[in-house]
């Protein structure tokens, strides 16, 4: 659990919508990676160059699918997230990997500790002036030469999704320009590695994925 006792007002909503939707989002995305070849693909080159049996982090694991699938290409990967309800699915659905519950703005990590970390989605309910911190904090914990994978919506517009599944719950998700992400990640002392987006999905056909998608690939400066 996060260290901080006094969380922000959208570490609190995110909590609390994700506690609330968590069996339902783990039901809609059981396989997120299915029919993505790119994802895949990304996420192997991340194994490839954190190396076999590399300590790597997944930030904000939701269901802990990425999770799995990072620990399937051989890493050492355990999952954390604000959500209690999440967590549980994640330890029922896979059930040999670590989860803890916190937060990625006040990791409870020792500096240096990761070869690696993924942010799959998970950046995107941090509002635009915390990000700086975010990106410190992940800096913190990566060792020299560590890479962080990011997955994000583009845009600039935010998207409010309310009452999902029928629930009575609401949340902003924020979309973010890829030069932006770049800018503030190198000002946090991150080098660029690559910047990849894929065209805008309609394949759920439900409006809220017809947007395009963001990966970047850093790494920690030596």
């Amino acid at each position: 659990m996060t260290r901080n006792q006094d969380s922000p007002d959208f570490l609190t909503a995110t909590r609390e919508f994700y506690d609330t939707v968590a069996e339902d989002y783990a039901e809609h995305f059981a396989n997120p990676l299915a029919d993505k070849p790119l994802e895949r693909a990304l996420l192997a080159a991340f194994a490839e160059q954190v190396g076999p049996g590399a300590a790597v982090a997944d930030l904000g694991c939701g269901p802990g699918a990425v999770t799995g699938h990072l620990a399937a290409l051989g890493l050492d990967a355990f999952g954390l997230d604000l959500s209690a309800a999440m967590l549980a699915v994640a330890r029922r659905d896979h059930p040999g990997l670590r989860f803890e519950q916190g937060s990625m703005l006040d990791l409870p990590l020792p500096d240096g500790s990761l070869a690696g970390a993924v942010s799959w989605y998970s950046s995107i309910h941090t509002p635009d002036e915390r990000l700086p911190d975010l990106f410190a904090e992940l800096y913190r914990v990566l060792a020299p030469g560590g890479r962080l994978l990011l997955a994000f919506q583009t845009g600039t517009e935010p998207l409010r999704l309310e009452k999902p599944w029928g629930h009575p719950v609401a949340l902003d998700f924020r979309r973010r320009r890829p030069e932006d992400m770049v800018r503030l990640l190198a000002d946090a002392g991150f080098t660029p590695a690559f910047r990849t987006v894929r065209e805008p999905d309609d394949t759920l056909g439900d409006g809220v994925a017809r947007v395009a998608q963001a990966f970047l690939g850093v790494v920690r400066a030596p």
